[in-house]
């Protein structure tokens, strides 16, 4: 195990030696990275043979590259990073920042169970190109991550990432909520910008966006489906797995939300709502990637134990894009 002075020179060296472009970097003007924006979380292709298909990969990122995002995310709950090793999860990353424009940002999924794993994956990142570490909650001994837990996880990773960290809640597959107190305190670290909150409940966004409007602190809502609803209440924009089919569309909807069309954002809304929980909470990322394949994507097979849907389910999923005129 690598001690604190150990980690703070490698700290030290990483920032003066990474070779992309880090605009994740707090300003001059000592404020911290602006995060605004839409961001697809990119999925993770694999081959039949379920080898990561990196030409895969970076086709899609060519095709998304023609939508107005802000950036992407990679390894998040969408590029199935549990089932990935850690070469793999690295390896997706650089081929991203690679692939990417530089005026895109990079937010790599960093989260592991224990505080030095996250330490070590997120200087891993670092090195790789990532601008932004994701780091989802710890959540296997979900009974004991208390706030005070999870206050000196994020803090410890804060303190010796050499880029920023966004904190990331997603209680459907962690079975835990970043507690709004953790947030507040954590809000307040000099290398914490925000957080990807996935949970849907829009009065919590609201009550952080409240309770962090002192600090420069900003929320990204973690699912196209109640998008404006977060823009309503104060959040600078989404992760969202939609972007990954209906790009276009759900940057019309940052786009009405933030020019106050909210008459037309709203009627957009309502028919992204459906498709958008058709490939998160109904199907799933083996929802996600059939209707990737569907939009000129690729989607391909998911890695194992992870199903691709049967014959019944794609119906379902065809008729939740077809009924709101996607498709």
């Amino acid at each position: 195990m690598l001690g604190p002075q150990v980690w703070s020179s490698v700290r030290q060296g990483l920032s003066r030696g990474l070779s992309r472009n880090m605009r994740g970097w707090a300003s001059g003007e000592g404020r911290k990275v602006d995060i605004a924006g839409i961001y697809p979380p990119v999925t993770t292709p694999f081959t039949a043979t379920a080898e990561v298909d990196y030409e895969k990969l970076e086709e899609n990122l060519h095709k998304l590259g023609t939508f107005p995002f802000r950036g992407f995310v990679v390894q998040g709950s969408n590029g199935e990073f549990p089932f990935l090793t850690s070469s793999e999860r690295l390896e997706v990353v650089s081929r991203v920042c690679q692939a990417l424009p530089k005026d895109k940002l990079l937010l790599a999924g960093s989260g592991c169970e224990s505080t030095q794993a996250t330490v070590e994956m997120t200087v891993s990142m670092a090195q790789v190109g990532a601008d932004i570490a994701l780091v989802v909650t710890p959540c296997y001994y979900r009974g004991r991550m208390s706030s005070s837990a999870l206050i000196h996880h994020y803090t410890k990773v804060a303190d010796l990432s050499p880029i920023p960290v966004a904190l990331y809640s997603v209680p459907a597959n962690t079975g835990l909520d970043l507690p709004v107190d953790a947030v507040v305190t954590l809000s307040q670290h000099p290398n914490i910008v925000g957080i990807k909150d996935s949970g849907g409940d829009v009065t919590r966004i609201a009550l952080i966006v409240h309770k962090t409007k002192r600090q420069d602190f900003q929320v990204l809502a973690g699912s196209a489906g109640f998008l404006l609803a977060s823009y309503a209440v104060g959040a600078v924009g989404g992760v969202c797995a939609l972007a990954n089919v209906l790009g276009a569309q759900v940057c019309q909807l940052e786009r009405l939300c933030l020019t106050g069309q909210w008459e037309d954002a709203q009627k957009l809304q309502h028919r992204l709502i459906e498709p958008n929980t058709a490939v998160t909470r109904r199907f799933g990322i083996p929802g996600l990637k059939k209707a990737m394949d569907w939009f000129g994507y690729y989607g391909g097979p998911c890695r194992a134990p992870l199903q691709n849907l049967s014959p019944t389910e794609e119906e379902a999923l065809c008729m939740d894009f077809t009924s709101n005129g996607w498709l």
